[in-house]
């Protein structure tokens, strides 16, 4: 049996997880409010915070990084990697992964933290580290890069470790291999992306980095070129300002003033036509996206998969249903699995049933 650590953090949150082969021994899932955030400000008191969590929810479980084979740990965005799998953390992964880690600088977010805070964790321990399906996965087809104007490239950051994880779930379900199949795959939460997936492969995605596709809980998607040219050159706005329409103050956020679905189901029910009409523009955007993956797949789709935090709102996934039946039976998944898929992607790799990839400098 393997014992495999998981470590998933976000910019206020810290999740961590211990698997024992397929088995979750335990999980957690902290929330940092300001105050702890304020109380250790920069990146590097944020690391021996977080580490110190980490140890304390293990030895609470009666366990210690003494009992693990391996760590598991959610990747950081490297813009050379294309390919998916479970890369083996080497010395040019690791040189990689720390250039965007300033000890002595707030954290931007929570991903930076991640590795240093598995050094802090393991000390002296010879632990190998895995990280599966990063979020710079881009295995778009070439054709799939451009853009329209040779100054800006279409690239392919979305969410492929939850993508990913739920289409080997609906193709294990068929008696099947990932590999095998062609899915439409929508991850709809905080970023939703939405991926043609062809033979273990995700052929074209909206960059949900950049801000392309459907609008979301607060941001924007794909706005109206000229419409945003205008705005950027008004006078009016700062570049900051123009970001946060986009991204923080967009979306749901920018017409209904939450971010939470529920309030806005709530809202509907009570007869806010408001919240009605961004609820059923949001569904048509998500439903255009699946529609556009399903060209990208030559209408040759044996499952589109709705997942993420807002598939479980069911007026939702049912207002997307209505737009994209037509193309192929709709599966459900809800929520983000992206710490079993950490630990999964660790263990075929421990068992010797995957071949770990290791990340090399292009021109090496």
């Amino acid at each position: 049996m393997y014992q495999i650590l998981v470590l998933n953090l976000g910019g206020t949150s810290t999740k961590a997880a211990v698997y024992r082969d397929e088995t979750c021994l335990a999980e957690q899932n902290i929330h940092h409010s300001p105050q702890d955030m304020a109380a250790h400000p920069t990146s590097q008191e944020q690391v021996r915070y977080r580490a110190g969590l980490i140890l304390q929810w293990l030895a609470e479980h009666g366990l210690s990084m003494d009992d693990m084979h391996a760590l598991g740990i959610r990747g950081c965005y490297i813009r050379e990697v294309t390919r998916s799998g479970t890369y083996l953390m080497n010395e040019a992964l690791k040189a990689r992964t720390l250039q965007i880690y300033f000890p002595d600088r707030p954290p931007v977010h929570g991903i930076p933290l991640i590795l240093p805070v598995a050094f802090e964790l393991l000390k002296d321990r010879q632990v190998p580290i895995y990280v599966t399906d990063p979020t710079s996965v881009d295995e778009k087809l070439p054709e799939a890069c451009l853009t329209g104007t040779p100054a800006i490239v279409r690239l392919g950051r979305f969410h492929p470790l939850n993508q990913k994880a739920v289409a080997r779930k609906v193709a294990h379900s068929m008696g099947r291999r990932y590999e095998q199949c062609s899915f439409v795959v929508a991850h709809l939460g905080a970023g939703i992306s939405v991926g043609a997936h062809r033979n273990g492969r995700v052929i074209d995605v909206n960059d949900v980095g950049q801000g392309d596709g459907p609008f979301t809980p607060e941001r924007a998607g794909t706005v109206p070129n000229g419409q945003l040219m205008d705005l950027c050159f008004s006078g009016k706005y700062t570049r900051e300002e123009v970001f946060r329409m986009l991204r923080g103050q967009g979306g749901l956020m920018g017409y209904l003033g939450t971010n939470d679905m529920r309030v806005v189901e709530q809202r509907i029910s009570q007869g806010d036509r408001q919240a009605e009409l961004v609820f059923r523009a949001m569904a048509l955007q998500i439903a255009k996206e699946i529609g556009a993956c399903c060209a990208a797949l030559h209408g040759a789709v044996d499952r589109i998969i709705l997942t993420g935090g807002i598939a479980h709102s069911q007026s939702m996934v049912r207002a997307i249903t209505e737009y994209v039946s037509a193309f192929s039976a709709v599966e459900v998944i809800p929520g983000e699995f992206e710490n079993e898929a950490l630990a999964l992607g660790a263990l075929r790799v421990l068992r010797g049933e995957a071949e770990p990839i290791l990340f090399e400098e292009p021109g090496a």
